[in-house]
């Protein structure tokens, strides 16, 4: 819980009171291995800080073949959040990649936070834009790269990562295949 509450003071500053209502609102859970935390066409009912594990976001395309979009490990948040908010069906999926260990917050819950937190929209307004900046950042970076490069930045970026997701999602997520990924990996 201290890993979360650090990570939302960095938006903003908290009292006392606000700080205990948040430890109220969020639920300690734990999710396996390969399960969803998010599912295509279903409305995401809860956001969650991933306290430990690693989980990704993917899509299918028509022939069933999934894509990775990004990575989420300790110390983010994961979900839809248009989904989330919107109360509208999201278009990926959240897979839990590792056992991992979150802390979960659901719609009713957040609307409390909501009202009895003033700085909570501006919170998760200044959270928002900061993922989203944040991935769009990346994406920009990575497709004027090579797939050498690429996996070079990735490596930077997001240290100890490429260890602990499977190597065809990570070459998913590169852009590249995973014989290719294998490649630059045995030239580094």
């Amino acid at each position: 819980m201290e890993q979360l509450l650090e990570y939302i003071r960095k938006f903003g500053q908290l009292d006392v009171r606000e700080e205990n209502l948040i430890r109220q609102a969020f639920e300690k859970k734990s999710i396996p291995k390969a399960s969803y935390f998010v599912a295509c066409g279903k409305v995401n009912n809860s956001i969650a800080f991933v306290e430990s594990g690693v989980f990704r976001s993917l899509y299918y395309n028509s022939k069933g073949d999934d894509f990775t979009r990004y990575f989420i490990y300790e110390g983010r948040f994961i979900g839809d959040l248009q989904s989330f908010l919107d109360r509208t069906p999201s278009n990926d999926y959240i897979e839990s990649l590792t056992d991992t260990e979150i802390w979960s917050l659901d719609f009713e819950n957040f609307s409390l936070l909501e009202k009895e937190i003033k700085v909570w929209p501006l919170l998760m307004a200044k959270l928002y834009g900061f993922v989203v900046e944040s991935k769009l950042k990346t994406a920009n970076t990575m497709m004027n790269l090579d797939a050498k490069e690429r996996y070079l930045l990735f490596l930077k970026l997001y240290p100890g990562l490429a260890n602990r997701v499977p190597l065809a999602m990570l070459a998913s997520y590169l852009g590249i295949t995973a014989s290719s990924l294998s490649r630059i990996r045995k030239n580094i």
